[in-house]
């Protein structure tokens, strides 16, 4: 369950094992810090929103920064879990990369809006931030580029341009499908990806 399906508000004062609280608090977190962003956001906002008081919040979390790298740690892991289940989920190297696209179509899509703190920021002058943000990416990347490079023997270097193309069109096109209306139904917006990335990879043949 993640931390966004934890936030129904309990009435204030509800005592809660330890983890259940610092769920309860991070779901409270993204929905303050997806609605307002970093700047803007309060603690007191994300206390009144998960029900409890500040004392509580700055018990699981010593800082404002410190509730947003953990939410950003957790949402950034998601995301390359997506991307490595997907590569994992065939041999065929076409499904492999329409597996890909619809993993980071669905991770957009999400109704909590994780990807915004990943891809869309208002934090990343914040050191802490943006080397998790360009972490995130280059892992995604390596994931990608591992197989380019297993099945076309491509140099790394290589294999790794690559996949960081395919990677960057993904979240790219994903990103402004949604902020457009999604004007197309997800399964036809991922396929449509699919279909470009794969007439551009499959130039590279086997070895």
């Amino acid at each position: 369950m993640s931390a966004i399906e934890q936030t129904e508000a309990r009435p204030r004062g509800t005592r809660l094992p330890r983890r259940a609280r610092r769920n309860q608090l991070l779901g409270a977190a993204q929905e303050v810090f997806v609605a307002q962003g970093y700047h803007a956001a309060a603690m007191d906002d994300i206390a009144d929103r998960a029900g409890v008081s500040k004392p509580v919040l700055y018990q699981h979390f010593p800082g404002k920064l410190d509730l947003y790298l953990a939410l950003l740690d957790q949402h950034c892991e998601s995301l390359l879990q997506a991307v490595r289940a997907a590569l994992a989920s065939t041999s065929d190297n076409k499904q492999r990369v329409a597996a890909t696209m619809e993993a980071y179509f669905a991770y957009v899509e999400d109704e909590g809006g994780a990807f915004r703190l990943v891809f869309e920021s208002d934090l990343t002058n914040e050191p802490a931030v943006r080397e998790r943000v360009d972490k995130v990416s280059l892992d995604c990347a390596e994931a990608v580029s591992e197989v380019i490079s297993e099945d076309t023997k491509l140099p790394r270097e290589q294999s790794m341009l690559l996949a960081v193309g395919l990677c960057g069109m993904a979240q790219i096109t994903a990103r402004f499908w949604l902020s457009s209306g999604q004007p197309i139904p997800r399964d036809s917006a991922a396929k449509l990806i699919s279909s470009l990335s794969w007439r551009g990879i499959a130039g590279f043949p086997m070895q």
